[in-house]
């Protein structure tokens, strides 16, 4: 007499399902470039993977096409700051240029921004006229700059003396900007400190040395 057929156990159906699970939750939690790396080994009947692996590539498409809808410096007023500032969106740095005509350094500051604009698309970069934003702002205060991430304000750029006057460089407010986390700058320091470097070491060079100063001294 044969034995009778085993029936599959329902341990062992829901072993396997678990078992299903675990391969899907491996296809998830691949980077996009694991996924790359892997595409050969992907089969037809894998449908999950595929379309999971779909699915990141049109994510990735649509971040690389969100981080290229700036690239310019853009002008708003005091009813335009909650859309365009606090409600920039997720992930989005925001830079704020508080001026206003017939200041040098603001002139100055609008033109490095819009230069840093092209050179970073990922961040928002915008200008308001002072008093147009904020209701009688000082203009002691300018210029001004905000950045601000997520709606939460990051770091703040108040009036001529922080930005260093008229002898700002782009490289320099680069690197500040960089600090809060605005922009991913490839420089590797801040380019204010080499200016200063040089001038120590210039000044130091033109210092009488110690042998002079005795030998001056011995001549009295």
């Amino acid at each position: 007499i044969l034995p009778p057929k085993e029936t599959p156990k329902e341990d062992e159906e829901e072993e396997l399902a678990l078992q299903q699970q675990s391969v899907v939750k491996t296809y998830e939690d691949m980077t996009l470039e694991e996924l790359e790396e892997n595409e050969d080994e992907f089969s037809e009947d894998d449908e999950a993977a595929i379309e999971m692996y779909r699915q990141k590539r049109l994510a990735e498409w649509k971040a690389t096409q969100m981080k290229n809808v700036f690239g310019e410096v853009g002008e708003i007023s005091g009813q335009d700051y909650v859309k365009e500032v606090n409600k920039a969106g997720d992930g989005i740095w925001v830079v704020l240029h508080l001026y206003k005509q017939g200041i040098p350094l603001c002139t100055l500051i609008n033109q490095h921004l819009s230069a840093l604009a092209r050179k970073f698309p990922q961040t928002k970069f915008l200008k308001s006229i002072s008093t147009t934003c904020i209701p009688n702002y000082p203009d002691r205060n300018l210029p001004t700059i905000f950045v601000y991430f997520e709606g939460e304000m990051k770091g703040q750029f108040i009036g001529p003396l922080v930005f260093g006057g008229m002898n700002l460089k782009v490289e320099e407010l680069e690197w500040r900007l960089s600090e809060t986390g605005a922009v991913k700058t490839d420089l590797e320091e801040n380019p204010k400190k080499q200016i200063e470097d040089k001038l120590m070491s210039s000044i130091k060079s033109s210092l009488p040395t110690r042998k002079d100063n005795d030998s001056e001294d011995e001549d009295y």
